[in-house]
């Protein structure tokens, strides 16, 4: 691969990266925090790329002008490795993977949930929206006690993800978390009571509306508590522009 083949793939990758980040592509591999660094990384290749594409042309052109005077040049061959970076520039721009779903879930388990230090008021809204996180957080810790109102009642919430398998072969709702990338997604599941979700394939997207319940289960993959809501009613929805939390 000669600097100028190296100068177009460069081109190619820079191009792809910044397609990605430009569009809603990027949502797929990293949290939505990062497009900024992804836009100047892509920016910065494309850059880079053209540099090398015109200095390699101004030295091949001095090369020429100076061919009667050289007689001892040797070709040298670079080595062709570079031509593997061709496989994830087609990967950007050919192919868009989907997000992370139930597959993903059942491989990971349940991850892990960290207390909180203080639990706010659930925002304004009957039912009120919240995330995933959120609801499972303050359903494990807390007790449902933060998801109250002023009598000791508890508040309806609404809840959205997509369906996977969870303990006994029984559905859950799915919400896949990031801390910095895809590569390192972690599941975070709520089982459903009540009137859960019927007849729904796996990936999946719905809607919930229930209220706290204090069940909860065992995750078998990775034996951490799945908290449970008791679903009042549920409707099918299309995935979210962002899929992760």
């Amino acid at each position: 691969m000669n600097r100028q083949a190296q100068g177009v793939v460069l081109l190619l990758l820079g191009g792809a990266v910044l397609k990605a980040s430009l569009t809603d592509m990027y949502l797929r591999y990293v949290k939505e925090s990062l497009q900024p660094f992804l836009i100047a990384a892509g920016a910065l290749l494309v850059v880079a790329a053209l540099m090398t594409i015109y200095h390699d042309l101004r030295k091949s052109d001095h090369e020429e002008h100076d061919h009667g005077h050289d007689h001892g040049h040797e070709k040298h061959h670079e080595p062709r490795v570079g031509w593997m970076l061709i496989a994830p520039v087609l990967g950007l721009l050919l192919v868009a993977p989907p997000a992370l779903g139930a597959f993903a879930a059942g491989q990971s388990g349940s991850a892990k949930l960290q207390e909180a230090d203080l639990y706010p008021p659930l925002p304004e809204g009957d039912p009120a929206k919240i995330s995933v996180l959120d609801y499972a957080t303050r359903a494990i810790f807390d007790k449902g006690v933060s998801m109250k109102d002023g009598a000791g009642k508890d508040r309806k919430v609404q809840i959205s993800g997509f369906i996977s398998q969870g303990p006994d072969g029984k559905q859950v709702l799915t919400r896949m978390m990031l801390s910095c990338c895809a590569a390192d997604a972690r599941a975070i599941k709520v089982g459903m009571t009540g009137r859960p979700p019927e007849g729904l394939s796996e990936n999946q997207w719905v809607e919930v509306v229930g209220i706290y319940t204090a069940t909860t289960a065992k995750d078998p993959v990775s034996n951490n508590d799945i908290p449970f809501i008791d679903v009042l009613e549920w409707k099918p929805i299309e995935p979210p522009r962002n899929q992760y939390e």
